[in-house]
């Protein structure tokens, strides 16, 4: 069997890694047009339980990615002038290029063949295998190509974002809203390791326009960034790394496979990085593939219809969740119109899977804040 593998993030390698212990006899091959050493972002997020999926048949790959985890317990909301902690909340994260070095070590030492700065322009160019895995991300030429035969449709949320790195840590996953003259902001930042953090400056369309972000360079918009949060930076500087504005993608495919084709990670379907689960999502993605592969018998379209008739349900659970979460934060100017703390039971309710009984059982330290502020001010 032969399999080519288009794209080198974390869905990619995992999949030749798992692919290629399972089939020792397989070709595996992934080609990625970036060399080793270049990644988009900065680091990985993902809520404390996210990988536990892993321990039941990868535990030595879990435990690799553990190692170099940085971890915390809560989240920090700071918006007029406020700083408001929501216990209960656990995330961890790891530098996007600590992660590729883990899974492409695996992918190695199983014989997969890995392809670095490999541009493929073309389908035909990898079509000779039995199976090709689009793990390609957000602009997939395998998605590209067989648009109609996946039902493949894009859609684009309002605001815009540009992904930076600072290099100075925080203590947790912190949310940071600001009203400025200028407009709304709002910064999703958290440490990757024990001297760099994730710096993701989010505007909603209207401040986009009015600043002109559009037409700055990344410097430019760095520097611009710079002074908005620089009370949050304390002296700190942003890193640029692509960290070019845009509009976050919602991807859907009706189908998951076309033939010998089948989509993974986001190259089949975005999920809003508020939630913290693309990563997770793909990986999931990848080990629940190769389970089918593995029971099929060398039966590929077989497999690749196991393989979402299984996955989907699951998945279309956390995506509208995640899709939810993104519509809040398209509106978060609108919803900062709320005095702080209600702001805050609005944001962390946000994806509509989170009720006050919920709340009050995952983080009762806030729960029991909110409820008095509400009986301070009559909202009992």
């Amino acid at each position: 069997m032969k399999i080519n593998i288009l794209g080198g993030g974390p869905a990619g390698l995992y999949a030749a890694y798992l692919l290629k212990r399972s089939r020792p006899d397989a070709l595996v091959n992934v080609y990625e047009q970036n060399d080793a050493s270049t990644t988009f972002g900065f680091g990985v997020v993902f809520s404390d339980q996210a990988l536990e999926f892993l321990r039941a048949n990868d535990a030595e790959t879990l435990d690799a990615i553990t190692r170099g985890l940085e971890t915390w317990r809560d989240i920090e909301l700071r918006v007029h002038g406020e700083s408001i902690r929501i216990d209960g909340v656990g995330f961890t994260a790891i530098a996007r290029l600590k992660l590729l070095e883990i899974l492409r070590d695996k992918a190695l030492s199983v014989g997969a063949v890995l392809h670095h700065q490999k541009m493929v322009k073309n389908i035909n160019e990898i079509d000779d295998a039995d199976l090709i895995i689009g793990a390609d991300g957000v602009n997939s030429l395998v998605r590209r190509t067989f648009e109609r035969e996946f039902g493949s449709s894009t859609e684009l949320f309002e605001n815009h974002f540009a992904w930076f790195g600072a290099d100075r840590p925080f203590d947790r996953l912190t949310q940071t809203f600001k009203a400025t003259p200028q407009g709304f902001f709002n910064a999703h930042h958290y440490r990757y390791s024990p001297s760099m953090s994730t710096f993701l400056v989010e505007v909603d369309a209207p401040t986009f326009e009015r600043i002109g972000f559009a037409d700055m360079s990344e410097e430019d918009s760095k520097r611009y960034c710079e002074e908005v949060f620089a009370d949050e930076l304390q002296g700190a500087s942003l890193v640029i790394n692509k960290s070019h504005w845009r509009r976050f993608p919602i991807i859907h495919n009706a189908r998951w496979s076309a033939g010998k084709y089948v989509l993974v990670g986001d190259a089949l379907r975005t999920a809003h990085f508020s939630i913290g689960s693309g990563t997770r999502l793909a990986l999931e993605d990848v080990q629940a593939l190769a389970a089918a592969v593995a029971e099929s018998s060398g039966d590929i379209l077989r497999a690749v219809e196991s393989y979402e008739e299984k996955r989907r349900p699951g998945v279309e659970k956390i995506v509208a969740a995640a899709n939810q979460s993104a519509l809040w934060y398209d509106h978060f100017a609108e919803h900062m119109r709320l005095p702080a703390w209600e702001f805050a039971k609005s944001y962390i309710s946000r994806s509509g899977r989170v009720d006050i009984e919920r709340l009050r059982i995952n983080s009762p330290v806030f729960s029991s804040q909110y409820e008095a502020w509400q009986a301070r001010n009559g909202h009992a």
